[in-house]
């Protein structure tokens, strides 16, 4: 299996290079020059297969550089009871006879980025014996909130590794900053950038590219990679959990081997809802993608009309790790559908150009089959929260809320009664001020006395390690201007 850049499908390269690089030299984005396919058969057995069985199967066919033994290891440092409350790692609970709900959040941050950052350390350091050469690794994450604690937790003290978490200063929860500006590790480093996510992922897209930077980094014997979903080594992992999804449900519950269900995806940046699409493409018996946007609706906008337009006002919402107005893995979905690395580099360099692209007839035709969009705002989003706790008594958080929301839509507009799997993509206690006045209208108690308050009124228990933040000791206040991210790595790799 090798891998080939979204704007440049001539230079091929193994699957430990496409994750130690992260990005390639061309801005694009590594693809699989070929998916593999996934029998029935093969589902009928991964039914009775655990979940590191399940993904051992699955990341062997992209992984073909790695020996059996470097996966299975890999995985199994991964996934391990110690770091997931949940044995079934990502659980599926049955709400109703149309809804699955599949928890991605059992992990040490309780967010679904664990599913993936997890095992991208150990990806990463078997990929660096096979392409590093001996040297050091400088990992640079964006982050809108999930993805930077997960990243930093799993990095942390990982030998031959450094990582710098770039935040939006006032664009996460209490408990996302907390958990990030509070983590330990010895090769770790958080930095709040005035500004949004999108300023904070576009200048670590342009430092992943700028050859100064790189050739000065060369010579201090350090390397890029990243942590973000750009880079291979994220996205793939998560193919994972949709055919786990399925297996279990096919196993524990109702659907017939073959049968199709619709998955519904919280989304901003699309790398989560892009690999349900890959395990489509490779066998899984998905029907429709149903993608959730809040208020920041580019998604749903450029699914309905063809045309993606990043100018608009950007939106702060109480669903944060979607406030989003530049959604770098669509990259790849382009890329597939249309397969040609000139059609994404004329997209691409209109979006840098004029802020928007306009797609052709026949490509918008071919994602308006797969794909509904829909979004909701903050409001709906608590009235959700509410709603779903007291019909089933389950409690969710305000992006799994987006995904239920719009999912009512779609059944409401479409009739549409497939089995449905919604991705619940993190914990209700992250965003607990939120939950918790959705359901109670209470917003008077102070950020860790409303955990308990929640904990009590819904007969739910907090992650521990989110009620530990409270006597943590904080260790980055950082807060630097978006233009000053270059100067900022420079001096962290380099003597300049």
């Amino acid at each position: 299996m090798l891998y080939k850049s979204t704007r440049n499908s001539k230079k091929e390269v193994s699957a430990a290079k496409a994750i130690v690089k992260g990005i390639s030299d061309d801005g694009g984005l590594f693809v699989p020059c070929s998916l593999p396919k996934i029998s029935l058969d093969d589902l009928n057995m991964l039914k009775d297969k655990n979940y590191i069985e399940r993904a051992v199967f699955i990341l062997s066919k992209f992984l073909t550089d790695f020996t059996e033994q470097e996966i299975i290891d890999c995985v199994k440092g991964a996934y391990s009871n110690i770091k997931f409350s949940s044995k079934d790692i990502a659980k599926v609970l049955k709400l109703d006879e149309q809804i699955y709900m599949l928890e991605l959040w059992h992990g040490p941050t309780c967010a679904f980025k664990d599913m993936a950052l997890q095992l991208l350390p150990h990806l990463m350091k078997v990929s660096m014996k096979k392409q590093a050469d001996g040297k050091q690794i400088a990992i640079l994450v964006a982050t809108s909130g999930d993805t930077g604690k997960a990243a930093l937790e799993g990095f942390k003290n990982v030998e031959g590794t450094n990582i710098i978490v770039f935040y939006p200063q006032d664009g996460v929860s209490l408990m996302q900053k907390l958990q990030m500006v509070t983590q330990l590790g010895d090769n770790v480093d958080v930095c709040a950038i005035k500004g949004n996510f999108d300023d904070a992922q576009n200048g670590v897209k342009a430092i992943f590219t700028d050859s100064v930077i790189i050739d000065e980094l060369f010579k201090n014997n350090v390397l890029f990679s990243s942590a973000n979903s750009i880079n291979w080594g994220r996205l793939v992992p998560q193919i994972v959990y949709y055919f786990s999804a399925y297996c279990d449900i096919l196993k524990k519950f109702d659907i017939t081997l073959g049968e199709e269900v619709n998955v519904v995806v919280p989304t901003g940046n699309f790398g989560n809802i892009l690999s349900a699409y890959y395990g489509k493409k490779m066998g899984l018996p998905i029907k429709t993608f149903i993608c959730a946007s809040n208020k920041n609706n580019i998604l749903t906008d450029f699914i309905n009309t063809g045309i993606y337009d990043k100018n608009r006002s950007f939106y702060q919402t109480i669903s944060p790790s979607m406030d989003i107005l530049i959604s770098s893995n669509l990259e790849r979905l382009l890329y597939d559908i249309y397969d040609s690395d000139e059609a994404i580099k004329k997209l691409y360099s209109d979006l840098a150009k004029y802020g928007k692209f306009t797609i052709d007839d026949n490509v918008k035709f071919k994602i308006k089959s797969q794909f509904y969009g829909g979004f909701c705002d903050d409001g709906q989003t608590k009235k959700t929260i509410c709603h779903i706790f007291k019909k089933y008594k389950y409690l969710c958080d305000t992006h799994t809320a987006v995904a239920v929301s719009v999912y009512n839509d779609y059944k409401k507009e479409t009739g549409d009664e497939t089995k449905t799997i919604i991705a619940s993509t993190a914990s209700p206690y992250k965003f607990t001020k939120d939950v918790l006045s959705s359901i109670s209208g209470k917003t008077d108690c102070d950020d860790f006395a409303q955990l308990d308050e929640l904990s009590k009124m819904t007969d739910t228990t907090a992650p521990k390690q989110l009620l530990n933040l409270k006597d943590a000791k904080i260790r980055f206040k950082n807060a630097i201007d978006k233009d000053d991210m270059k100067n900022y790595v420079l001096q962290k790799f380099t003597s300049k």
